[in-house]
């Protein structure tokens, strides 16, 4: 029995620690989300009817937070508004835009055949790109400089 005390312990502790390590790494646990989101939801549906926006607008700008809990808590707001006669209250700020959905692997226009993107140097056998007039600018040497003039004393 004692020499598998040390190791109880040290599981007893380390599972202990469990919330932390998941916490450090970014995970959450799910109950704990859905509930923060609810919370969250319920509170966005809520100031939205307290500064007079419709619900309509509220989904469309909180569009990552679930439509059933804006409305709760926007009908929540609403029935409190009516009870206590509050009236609503214009925002003094636009809405934030809503946040941009992870990148994705930007897909690449087709080129037309012959065409070489902006500033790209022709493939070996290939024209230049344009009328040929931007390449032989770049070929002639600089233009020469204008001899100093004298400097009048």
């Amino acid at each position: 029995m004692l020499k598998h005390t040390p190791f109880i312990v040290a599981a007893a502790i380390g599972l202990a620690g469990c919330e932390q390590v998941n916490q450090r790494l970014g995970l959450e646990d799910p109950v704990k989300k859905e509930a923060r989101l609810e919370a969250e939801g319920k509170a966005v549906g809520s100031a939205c009817r307290h500064s007079g926006r419709a619900i309509e607008d509220c989904y469309s700008i909180y569009r990552w937070l679930a439509k059933a809990n804006i409305y709760a808590g926007w009908m929540e707001m609403d029935t409190y508004m009516r009870e206590n006669g509050i009236e609503t209250i214009a925002p003094q700020l636009p809405p934030a835009p809503p946040p941009e959905p992870p990148e994705k692997k930007k897909k690449k226009k087709p080129k037309a055949e012959g065409e070489n993107p902006e500033g790209a140097a022709p493939k070996e056998g290939e024209a230049p790109a344009g009328d040929g007039k931007e390449a032989a600018k770049d070929a002639k040497d600089p233009p020469p400089k204008e001899p100093a003039k004298p400097a009048k004393h």
